[in-house]
């Protein structure tokens, strides 16, 4: 049977128009059949659009939908007419209402209608959904390299600001060094030329190895002058050792009697020798073989630590003034010697206070410094 639109014709045709109307509110208008006839009545209209039309369609009628829509691309209104069979109607009702959609969408005009296929639905909504799907994942790959991009720029940007700090506090440092070894070499320098100022102002300062050099080129300048006969006597020996008076010729011999070894009366600081060695030539002549003569001294003799003790050792006569080392003593350079504790040292020459001057145990002629040695006679 057809579908009756005359009983509820009015309404059905103020609905209508209510939707086509271009400024009215209401986008859509829902009809339905009156219970198990053929009758067709206004079921409701509203101004909710799609998702309003959706929520008041029921699952145990046939029902026509028919709306007012906007496309997206063009802007202009669209009706659309939305057949809905829901789930509870029975297999003669679908069959019987079948029918009717042709008769509504006459009813309709300016609607749009299109039978649709539920699998190509489906299949075309799985499509859809796929790609979207796709297009997601692209968009998620796409910012995770870039994210990805900008940290690794960042962390090679910052590696490079903390090479560039370190670079420059190493710069810094270096420069830092460079300048404070700078600073005290121009002050040790400084130091030195007022050093060197002073000591040139200060003409009596000198050391006695430059006062014993000085000598030595004053000696080699001089004009040789003709040798007198006689025995050789050390300058030096006559202006710092006093002369004693001679005993008499009977002390004389029996000084002479006497054994040579014996004990020296203690000397001052400041004298080099015994008032008893102040008569000692000093003959420049090579030194025959040495030999190591030394008697033990007896246990209670102690020396005074502030006097010269001065032994007596046979074998040495005509040799000069003699002592013994006390200490191991290496020569700084040619114009001095070298001995070992023990070792005798003769023809000795009392140039100065601290050094003196002799025959090593090599033979070598030369200085040596004076408190490490002690006199014999």
């Amino acid at each position: 049977m057809a579908a009756n639109l005359s009983r509820n014709g009015p309404a059905l045709q103020e609905a209508y128009a209510r939707v086509v109307a271009e400024k009215s509110p209401t986008d859509w208008a829902l009809f339905t059949y009156e219970g198990n006839s053929n009758d067709i009545r206004v079921a409701g209209t509203g101004e909710g659009g799609l998702e309003e039309v959706v929520e008041e369609l029921s699952s145990g009628k046939v029902m026509y939908a028919f709306c007012r829509v906007k496309d997206p691309n063009s802007g202009l209104p669209k009706f659309v007419l939305i057949n809905w069979t829901g789930e509870g109607v029975n297999d003669v009702r679908k069959g019987v209402c079948a029918n009717h959609v042709s008769t509504m969408a006459s009813f309709l005009k300016g609607s749009v209608y299109q039978k649709t296929n539920a699998v190509s639905e489906i299949k075309r909504f799985g499509k859809d959904s796929f790609w979207a799907k796709a297009e997601e994942e692209e968009e998620q790959r796409r910012a995770q390299e870039k994210r990805r991009a900008e940290q690794e720029r960042q962390q090679l940007e910052q590696e490079r600001r903390e090479r560039e700090l370190r670079e420059a506090a190493l710069r810094e440092q270096r420069y830092q060094q460079q300048g404070q070894e700078a600073r005290q070499s121009r002050k040790y320098e400084q130091q030195e030329v007022v050093e060197r100022s002073r000591e040139e102002q200060e003409p009596g300062h000198q050391s006695p190895r430059e006062m014993f050099m000085q000598k030595e080129r004053a000696v080699s300048t001089a004009p040789t002058s003709s040798p007198q006969p006689g025995k050789l006597r050390s300058p030096f020996l006559q202006r710092q050792l006093p002369q004693p008076e001679s005993p008499p010729s009977g002390e004389r011999a029996q000084a002479a009697a006497r054994p040579s070894a014996g004990v020296c009366e203690p000397l001052a600081p400041s004298a080099p020798a015994c008032p008893g060695q102040a008569e000692e030539e000093a003959v420049y002549e090579e030194p025959p073989e040495q030999e190591t003569l030394y008697e033990e001294p007896p246990v209670g003799e102690q020396q005074d630590p502030g006097s010269v003790h001065l032994d007596h050792a046979p074998g040495l006569s005509g040799k000069g003034l003699c002592a013994r080392a006390l200490y191991d003593y290496q020569a700084a350079d040619e114009t001095e010697i070298s001995f070992d504790p023990e070792n005798l040292i003769t023809g000795i020459e009392v140039i100065d206070e601290g050094w003196w001057r002799g025959y090593g145990p090599d033979g070598h002629f030369g200085m040596f410094p004076a408190n490490y040695v002690e006199l014999i006679e």
